[in-house]
């Protein structure tokens, strides 16, 4: 099936059992067992739970790998493909990657003896030398949370791999229906499944997806040794979410392009980042290996304006956490996405104080566009 078919009817599809159109909730905590050593293929809802299954099943299949792990965030996602790594090991990560990557890195597993070392992935030049025997995986987000910097997956995946090194691709801002990092190279795909996967703010949730039976196997073990498991009812939701993941992301990225055009020549706005402008370095690069360039825009206010006056002022578009919801959000990434980055770091990254977050959600596109010019005139100084 192709993708659009594989949204609805990927995994495993309704139930053989009832005719059910929708894959049940399975509410239960374990399972009866048959006898001594038999079971009806389930034991105990940590290790496997049905609806669980079906989700893995679906994003396996939509991200084109051999299997999938479910979480019960994104953030347990990221941990569970950390824990894949022993004390000594190092890590290369995107410069600019999003603040929880970096909090989890340099606050847990940097005391346990995993280090890392953040690189600019816009210039692969010095990669191959930054890849000594103690580093084990390259990390990448493309594009990148907030500022939306583009990575040549295919090439630093034949860097990497000309040195045994694994490549760990976080695919949240794209998608699986707008970019397979695995197709491209990379070996391991990260999803916080609570943004576009789920799609409708109503869940929290997150996927690692492989190309290796084995890595997939020894995921499969962290994740039930570990127990940061997607519970049956979120599991759920998330299928339902998936089934509407193109005709929602189609919409995404129209309002996305066009509010970064009209925020690219608004007199509030000093730059705009955003891959699905022509003037945008990364945009070559972006329609070469994605379909879109995704429903998040970020931009920097100009000195007059005040971002503060600005949060309060926005009716339509909600200022709060997350992103890749139906509705549009809006985030100061400072002091929310990256506050845990310190602020040398994170000015050194780029996030400055004027810079705003804003994922397009799938309203009218002109109410998006009131609703930013009315915040942006109250929000002059």
């Amino acid at each position: 099936m192709r993708t659009d078919s594989l949204l609805i009817h990927g995994g495993v599809d309704g139930d053989k059992q009832t005719g059910a159109v929708n894959v049940p909730i399975y509410l239960t905590s374990t399972f009866r067992q048959a006898g001594l050593g038999e079971d009806f293929g389930w034991e105990y809802a940590r290790t496997g739970n049905p609806t669980r299954c079906a989700a893995e099943k679906l994003v396996a299949e939509l991200e084109g790998g051999v299997s999938a792990t479910a979480y019960a965030s994104g953030m347990a996602a990221i941990t569970a493909v950390l824990s894949l790594f022993k004390q000594g090991s190092r890590l290369i990560v995107s410069r600019d990657v999003y603040g929880g990557t970096f909090r989890v890195l340099d606050q847990i597993f940097k005391p346990f003896g995993i280090t890392y070392e953040s690189y600019d992935m816009t210039d692969l030049s010095g990669l191959a030398e930054k890849l000594t025997e103690e580093v084990k995986a390259v990390y990448i987000e493309t594009p990148s949370n907030p500022l939306l910097s583009v990575t040549d997956i295919q090439a630093v995946a034949e860097i990497a791999h000309a040195k045994q090194k694994l490549v760990i691709a976080d695919n949240t801002f794209m998608t699986p229906y707008l970019q397979k990092p695995l197709e491209l190279g990379a070996d391991v795909v990260i999803h916080s499944g609570t943004k576009y996967l789920s799609g409708h703010s109503d869940t929290v949730c997150g996927f690692v997806v492989v190309k290796n039976e084995k890595l997939g196997k020894r995921l499969a073990f962290i994740q039930n040794a570990t127990g940061g498991v997607l519970p049956p009812f979120d599991s759920f939701l998330t299928i339902r979410g998936i089934k509407t993941l193109g005709v929602r992301m189609d919409r995404h990225v129209k309002n996305a392009t066009e509010l970064a055009a009209w925020l690219a020549g608004h007199p509030a706005v000093k730059k705009v980042y955003y891959p699905g402008l022509e003037s945008d370095p990364g945009y070559a690069l972006q329609r070469r290996q994605a379909r879109g360039a995704g429903g998040v825009v970020s931009f920097e206010l100009r000195r007059k304006y005040d971002a503060r006056k600005m949060f309060k002022s926005i009716r339509l578009i909600t200022f709060g956490e997350s992103l890749g919801g139906v509705e549009s959000l809006m985030c100061h990434p400072a002091t929310m996405s990256h506050a845990s980055v310190p602020r040398e770091i994170r000015e050194a990254m780029g996030i400055t104080d004027g810079l705003i977050r804003l994922s397009a959600g799938i309203e009218d596109v002109e109410d998006l566009k009131e609703d930013l010019e009315r915040a942006f005139r109250k929000a002059k100084g």
